[in-house]
């Protein structure tokens, strides 16, 4: 069904209205599949052209896009789609920040500890002594990531653990957003073992304190890059400080696709959004600021990897994961985050002039206001 962005608007302001507990009927979740899928695929289209325009455009194997010189492709990205996959280690429930695309915004003061003295590792608690068993029972995963709010808040917790992983010859990468990393903080991590940082330069604006950290960390980590989701504020900001930014010495800069939950979509409201898949709720500035960057980076011969992080990168990731954990054949942990379709943070896209659907039909009978029971 090729919906009309007319019909299309008008039986999502109706959507919208209806109480949370009131299920559609199966011809109103066909319309609603229809309008999802006349966003994606324009969204989609116009993405191709964008994606034409950037000279050198790489793929790793159909899983994502990247621009730069290979071996500056983070490996911890390149350990999470072709290897064992993603797996996380959480240790802390502290941040020092409130990013307003945090999928726990709102409630960092509500998140539980994993334990005094505990890691949770694949959904299971540890105690660091327990690290040597997991090992000898498990296959040794291709990486492992530090992932949950700001390591860095306690991070002479962390240090014991990754000496056990780095003896393993396991590669380990960590995301900060950089206001709490010292020097004293970074020797001991290379001395453990860390292999990559990441900062979420986002977080912060790129501040200037983040900046002078990035070029610290490449003193002591292997690998030194920047993830972060792109927003326009980021994007702005970044061009602003371009210079030193690259000067630090960095290899890459994974631009992250925002998507969204209950907690951070209220922030977003009033943007653009449309739905991969009918997974992932994602401003569409996001991924197409991302093209343009990795434009300008390809043009400009950027000395750092810039890889495109999209909603269709984390596909492919869980597809890779479900698939090394010996799952069923298209098994994936790849959905929405919400139980239902949030049909008001569509209404600006369909209320957009400048926004086109590529094809539109009539909506057949059945489909029509005037045609069904409610």
């Amino acid at each position: 069904m090729k919906i009309s962005k007319k019909d299309a608007l008008m039986w999502f302001q109706f959507f919208a209205e209806l109480p949370e507990e009131e299920e559609l009927t199966p011809n109103q979740q066909e319309i609603v599949y229809a309008t999802m899928a006349q966003i994606e695929t324009a969204v989609e289209a116009r993405r191709e052209v964008l994606k034409a325009q950037i000279p050198g455009l790489k793929s790793l194997q159909g899983r994502t896009l990247y621009v730069g010189e290979d071996h500056r492709f983070p490996k911890g990205c390149r350990s999470c789609l072709l290897g064992t996959g993603l797996s996380a280690v959480r240790k802390t429930n502290k941040c020092n920040i409130q990013c307003k695309f945090c999928y726990n915004f709102g409630e960092l003061d509500q998140i539980p500890p994993i334990g005094e003295g505990l890691w949770e590792i694949g959904g299971t608690k540890f105690y660091e002594r327990d690290i040597d068993l997991l090992l000898s029972i498990y296959d040794k995963p291709t990486g492992i990531s530090y992932v949950y709010l700001e390591p860095f808040m306690e991070i002479e917790k962390y240090y014991g653990v990754i000496a056990k992983f780095h003896k393993a010859g396991i590669h380990q990468h960590m995301y900060t957003n950089g206001l709490c990393v010292t020097e004293e903080s970074l020797k001991a991590l290379k001395e453990a073992g860390l292999d990559e940082l990441r900062f979420n330069l986002g977080g912060t604006n790129c501040s200037d304190v983040v900046i002078r950290n990035m070029a610290l960390a490449k003193k002591y980590i292997p690998d030194v890059g920047i993830e972060t989701p792109m927003t326009p504020e980021f994007f702005e900001a970044f061009f602003e400080k371009k210079e030193v930014i690259l000067a630090t010495g960095i290899d890459f800069i994974n631009c992250a696709e925002l998507h969204l939950n209950m907690n951070n979509l209220g922030n977003f409201l009033g943007e653009n959004m449309y739905m991969c898949r009918l997974g992932y709720l994602s401003p569409i500035s996001s991924r197409d600021l991302t093209l343009q960057f990795m434009k300008i980076a390809s043009e400009e011969n950027w000395p750092v990897a810039v890889h495109d992080c999209s909603n269709q990168t984390k596909f492919a990731r869980d597809l890779n994961l479900r698939a090394k954990e010996g799952g069923w054949f298209g098994a994936s942990s790849y959905g929405s985050e919400f139980s239902q379709v949030p049909y008001e943070a569509f209404l600006s896209v369909l209320e957009d002039d400048t926004f086109e659907f590529l094809e539109e039909e009539e909506l057949p009978e059945g489909y029509r206001p005037g045609d069904m029971m409610f």
